[in-house]
């Protein structure tokens, strides 16, 4: 009974937590004329109740889709629309057809704060809860600090808290699939995952490593036998999900045309905005989209992409296992955040949400790939001023990963998980016994170059003819730390293998 009591009093923490932060400033707070994100999923439900749904991703008189139109899956559309319904009947006036537009109110505040907290409630934090009460050979006090870490992770509350969205609704929806498909639950994890994609499109960069674990998994029971069996049941199931949510917009083929046109907006270009991949990086020395035909910058994306991934999917492919499952969605993820075309800075969370489930396996690298990718986020997180909840949140998400972890006496090869690779690397280089040494020095450069980073961002004004300096500074030292991490993560999967070998000679 005494564990249930601390499991709540951790629930009821990240609540409080979520909270708080919603009570400051969101994006595009009393900015007209686009305000922000808040007004983006307020006149989402505007559109959702007044208009036919088969008029909610069309241009029109009714619907300009030039501010803020619907660009994500059905799912989303359905989810505004519920919140539309309870939204009329507190105050109808909240989305009315345009005489809504940029509405703002201490009520409306409250509403739209409270939609955020119960997806939370319903969706992503019981799955945390269940998959921090499913790990095994720990204590129960690590299951409950584990959930600590993960729902005090600071990047997905200020998003969704203080800028404003319902990234936890999707994220939440995969993790219930990352639990099922871990558990042999194959077919509740595969329609959980079909509501994460269909709930934001963005859920694509966990698609591979899905659709590899499912697939070997099949091929391990034998495609000639159960593993036919499954493969069908898999198949039938993501279909008929999927043919559930797109239902209304399957009546004709431009609705479906449009829908998709909406979802994937190639036009936009290579990036947005300064996010910390390998494109907006490059562009300070090369500006790629000035000088490459729009097509060739698709190309070259896709297959830096593809490329990227593959070995590690293809291994996941042969030798399917939870733990390798894992692993290699934060692989897969980060190269598509990398690499991949048209990536936004808040994409960085889907990279999050896999580095979380291994924090009990490798918690001195996942504490500082969290702290990265939340550093990451700085200059949005600063035009939405968000600065104080972004220090405190923070501060005090490392306190409980060095408390509850204490990460940094897990430094050495082993608690790395690079044992098996320094081995290899030993063979031809025998003195190869520094690697432990040299990542708890980059650490420590990585940590002081954020910290100055933020104070120069908060403190100084840029040069009147590089206005931009801070932020690009933030998106390059972001994007280094992610190509390391990028390399890191794929050896552990790709030494993985040996390691088990090793194992079961010592057994």
């Amino acid at each position: 009974m005494e564990k249930c009591y601390l499991m709540t009093a951790v629930v009821l923490l990240g609540l409080t937590v979520r909270w708080t932060v919603s009570l400051n400033s969101y994006s595009g707070a009393g900015k007209p004329p686009m305000f922000g994100d808040y007004e983006a999923q307020r006149h989402w439900q505007e559109i959702t109740i007044n208009l036919p749904i088969k008029q909610w991703y069309f241009n029109g008189s009714d619907n300009n889709l030039q501010y803020w139109g619907l660009d994500y899956p059905p799912l989303t559309a359905y989810h505004s629309l519920l919140c539309a319904y309870v939204a009329k009947f507190i105050n109808p006036d909240w989305i009315a057809l345009h005489t809504s537009r940029g509405y703002e109110s201490q009520a409306h505040k409250l509403f739209m704060r409270a939609t955020v907290l119960i997806a939370d409630l319903l969706i992503y934090i019981p799955a945390v809860v269940l998959y921090c009460c499913c790990l095994k050979e720990i204590s129960t006090k690590k299951k409950i600090a584990n959930a600590l870490c993960i729902l005090l992770y600071p990047g997905l509350i200020l998003i969704d808290y203080g800028h404003f969205q319902y990234n936890s609704v999707s994220l939440g929806f995969a993790l219930w699939g990352v639990l099922g498909v871990s558990y042999d639950w194959d077919l509740l994890g595969s329609l959980a995952f079909c509501l994460a994609i269909n709930y934001k499109q963005m859920e694509l960069y966990h698609s591979l490593p899905f659709f590899c674990f499912l697939l070997g998994k099949c091929f391990k029971k034998g495609l000639k036998g159960k593993g036919f069996v499954l493969l069908i049941k898999l198949a039938c199931t993501v279909v008929a999900a999927f043919i559930l949510c797109w239902l209304p917009f399957f009546t004709e083929r431009e609705q479906t045309l449009q829908v998709l046109r909406r979802l994937f907006p190639v036009d936009r270009g290579l990036f947005e905005d300064k996010v910390a991949n390998i494109w907006c990086t490059f562009s300070v020395f090369l500006k790629i989209r000035d000088i490459l035909p729009h097509h060739i910058q698709i190309m070259i994306s896709l297959c830096f992409t593809f490329l990227s991934l593959l070995p590690t999917c293809i291994k996941l492919t042969l030798h399917p296992s939870p733990k390798g499952f894992k692993f290699t969605l934060v692989s897969c993820a980060l190269s598509f955040f990398l690499f991949s075309f048209q990536v936004h800075e808040k994409s960085i969370l889907l990279v999050s949400l896999p580095v979380c489930l291994v924090l009990r396996e490798i918690p001195f690298m996942s504490t500082w790939f969290l702290l990265v990718s939340t550093f990451s986020m700085l200059p949005l997180l600063l035009k939405d001023e968000l600065l104080m909840p972004s220090v405190v949140t923070v501060m005090a998400f490392f306190i409980a990963c060095a408390t509850s972890f204490s990460i940094f006496e897990k430094t050495s090869e082993e608690e790395l998980q690079l044992k098996s690779f320094s081995i290899s690397v030993r063979k031809y280089f025998p003195c190869f016994t520094f690697l432990p040494r040299i990542i708890r020095h980059l650490f420590l450069i990585s940590v002081i170059t954020m910290v100055l980073l933020t104070l120069m961002t908060v403190t100084l004004d840029p040069p009147q003819k590089l206005p931009d300096l801070f932020s690009v500074l933030v998106c390059f030292v972001s994007c280094l730390n992610f190509l390391f991490f990028l390399v890191y993560f794929n050896i552990i999967i790709m030494w993985d293998s040996k390691n088990g070998r090793n194992q079961k000679k010592i057994n």
